[in-house]
């Protein structure tokens, strides 16, 4: 399911004194919304398929679904170690539906992008050392989401406004740019998670916390690190006079 929409890059700026929390999590939370889906996919398999085994996953069980998704045909590993489908771009939400039930694969696809590196070179702290290959140490993302404890000081300042996730190498791709927008309803950006204004996401406690990203996939972010990925926020947008 593509989560691609038509609001502006992170790297567009927003008002002063917002901060970005990526695209993927702005609407609801996509667990939940292609665990629905795959369910509807599995029983319809199980009727079709009698007595045949199988399970719905999205990001629940150890299985590497950029690479399945690409032996799938469904697109290829891109330089920015993302899958990319030449129609949707790589802005994608992947599920799994595992059988025992004998299928007919369909073929991989051809890698599309040639000599291009838009992806790394717009990295802004130099997360990949080479294409396909990424150094989860220095993503924005990952440090944003995933790392528990400080960061870096030579990190920070470019992390920019970047609070919960970052897009930039998957917006600046020729692939994703042209990609049709707005195609779910039910993954609609809440208002109050595109470009949230800093200082109202800083007056939030724990509990506060919690209401604000409910319904969303941003669960994996504890109140603590939250609260750093804003504090650095604040140093890297505070204007110079102060």
């Amino acid at each position: 399911m593509s989560y691609h929409t038509s609001r502006p890059h992170s790297t567009a700026g927003g008002e002063p004194g917002t901060v970005w929390v990526s695209r993927y999590a702005w609407g609801r939370d996509y667990h939940r919304l292609l665990k629905k889906r795959l369910l509807r996919v599995g029983r319809w398999l199980g009727a079709e398929v009698p007595g045949c085994a199988w399970r719905a996953c999205v990001d629940t069980a150890p299985v590497l679904e950029r690479e399945w998704a690409a032996h799938a045909g469904l697109g290829w590993v891109g330089k920015n170690t993302c899958l990319l489908n030449r129609a949707l771009g790589s802005e994608l939400f992947l599920g799994v539906l595992l059988t025992d039930a004998e299928l007919t694969p369909d073929s991989p696809t051809p890698e599309h992008c040639g000599r291009c590196t838009a992806c790394l070179d717009a990295c802004p702290t130099g997360a990949f050392p080479e294409p396909g290959v990424l150094d989860a140490r220095l993503c924005i993302a990952y440090l944003t989401v995933e790392h528990r404890g400080e960061i870096a000081p030579a990190l920070r300042p470019k992390m920019g406004d970047m609070v919960a996730g970052c897009d930039i190498c998957q917006e600046v791709c020729p692939w994703t740019r042209r990609a049709p927008a707005n195609l779910h309803p039910e993954l609609e950006p809440a208002p109050h998670r595109y470009r949230p204004r800093l200082e109202d996401l800083e007056r939030l406690d724990d509990a506060g916390y919690r209401e604000w990203r409910r319904g969303s996939p941003l669960n994996r972010i504890p109140f603590a690190a939250f609260g750093r990925n804003l504090a650095i926020a604040r140093k890297n947008t505070r204007p110079p006079t102060q």
